[in-house]
């Protein structure tokens, strides 16, 4: 496998976890408030990516916690968003809302794309737009409920995260479980005070709850996490995010075998017209991409002991998140 496909089948696995977290997400939030639902994602994500930075033995650099530090307080408000919001829609509408990402990011992400990205991108992303609109369709039109709109509004700063990550971390010393134990410490600062009347609670919760809350943190946070920011430091925030964008397509399956959501024709074809739009537009982006850097002089190492990349080499710049499923 080359490199190029193993970058892309790790960012699909992440797209694969965060459409199945969404019932996850939303169990959890019925069962405890959703901060300390919150809360308690972070402290065991934190605990998990401490144990795996005490076995490397290794100190946290300069640039980890410079990036660490930002990050971890836009990924904190992309999941406090996020996650009030799939408390208040279904699990599907959630998941289809936020892949509007993939139209968001490449407005803000103009990195190795010089004059922007070619109109066929936005052809493709069209056809992401369109896909959405049916899988929705699929349990009929309704007016925006409150946590739809919070779901949109979470799109615009999960967007904004995306961009940023790549803006710190590229060409930087920057190990993915170390910069994601800085972000899980983060967050668990932040929910710690808001969340504390709420920890008795917490501890009572039933096992099938504690069940969800460590789905959320190892697989969701820690895994996904690490998954995704190994991988989009291998690629374009572009990309990625269109690879990432077939998170609703999972959502939907994860709804169709498991919460018995009827699949009708109409959510059929949005899921096929995700998937093609989602590898259109990979295919354009890569082209693109790959002629920008072939057209530009080989950059100087910017870091004593950090080879300058070839030419062709792949921007690295990351996402998602980046983007980060709710759940």
């Amino acid at each position: 496998m080359t490199d190029t496909r193993r970058t892309d089948a790790v960012l699909l696995l992440v797209a694969l976890v965060w459409g199945s977290s969404y019932l996850s997400a939303q169990t959890a939030a019925a069962a405890l408030p959703v901060l300390t639902v919150l809360f308690a994602r972070y402290a065991l994500s934190a605990l998990a990516c401490l144990g795996l930075v005490a076995a490397g033995r290794s100190r946290w650099s300069r640039d980890e916690l410079r990036a660490g530090v930002p990050l971890g307080l836009t990924q904190a408000a992309v999941l406090v968003v996020e996650t009030y919001g799939v408390a208040h829609t279904t699990a599907a509408n959630a998941g289809l809302i936020i892949s509007l990402t993939i139209v968001l990011t490449p407005l803000l992400d103009r990195s190795g794309h010089p004059g922007g990205l070619p109109p066929a991108f936005y052809a493709a992303a069209g056809v992401c737009v369109l896909a959405v609109g049916l899988l929705m369709s699929g349990n009929g039109f309704h007016a925006p409920r409150s946590g739809d709109l919070l779901m949109l509004a979470a799109a615009g700063v999960r967007a904004g995260h995306v961009a940023l990550v790549g803006r710190l971390t590229t060409r930087r010393a920057v190990r993915p479980v170390h910069l994601t134990a800085v972000q899980t410490l983060v967050g668990t600062a932040l929910f710690l005070p808001v969340a504390a009347a709420d920890l008795p609670e917490l501890g009572r919760a039933s096992g099938a709850t504690w069940a969800q809350l460590l789905y959320l943190a190892l697989l969701c946070s820690v895994f996904a996490f690490l998954a995704q920011t190994w991988a989009v430091q291998r690629t374009s925030a572009s990309r990625a995010s269109l690879l990432l964008g077939t998170e609703p397509v999972w959502a939907a399956l994860v709804g169709v075998t498991v919460a018995g959501d009827r699949f009708t024709p109409l959510t059929a074809l949005g899921a096929a017209l995700m998937v093609a739009g989602t590898y259109w537009g990979q295919a354009v982006e890569r082209r693109h991409r790959g002629a920008a850097a072939a057209r530009m002089p080989q950059e100087p190492s910017l870091r004593p002991g950090m080879p300058a990349e070839p030419p062709d080499a792949p921007r690295r710049n990351s996402p998602a998140s980046a983007q980060a499923g709710p759940g």
